[in-house]
């Protein structure tokens, strides 16, 4: 077998309606509705289905819960305007810029929480 990329994951969350306005205004992720009224986070080519606490479906993970996730999201914006934009929104930068190894060499990385206490990690290849 030979994979190719990630297509899409999926975040369980406490609040769909806060989790779709904290990553649309603060990622500039497009919110889609899809199947049976689900919600996805959508970027580029991938995507990042959405599962509510108590409501999540079928498959899911064996223990599905909110702010389990920990992940990094690779950006077009300069590292620069990305912390300018997070202070602007009042986003707490936990760990960052800092250098990391992303999976194509060396990255730039800034740390935050969304409203899960999700672990995102945004960065940009030096």
């Amino acid at each position: 077998m030979e994979l190719d990329r990630i297509d899409h994951f999926v975040l369980t969350v406490k609040s769909l309606e806060a989790t779709c306005e904290f990553y649309s205004r603060i990622l500039g992720m497009g919110v889609v509705t899809f199947g049976d009224n689900r919600k996805a986070l959508t970027f580029g080519a991938q995507k990042i289905n959405l599962h509510e606490v108590g409501n999540e479906f079928s498959p899911r993970a064996a223990d599905p819960r909110s702010g389990a996730g920990d992940f990094c999201l690779i950006a077009k914006t300069p590292m620069d305007e990305i912390v300018e934009h997070l202070r602007a929104e009042n986003v707490d930068i936990e760990i960052g810029p800092d250098t990391r190894t992303g999976a194509l060499g060396p990255i730039t990385s800034v740390y935050f929480r969304d409203p899960d206490e999700n672990l995102v990690e945004v960065s940009v290849y030096q």
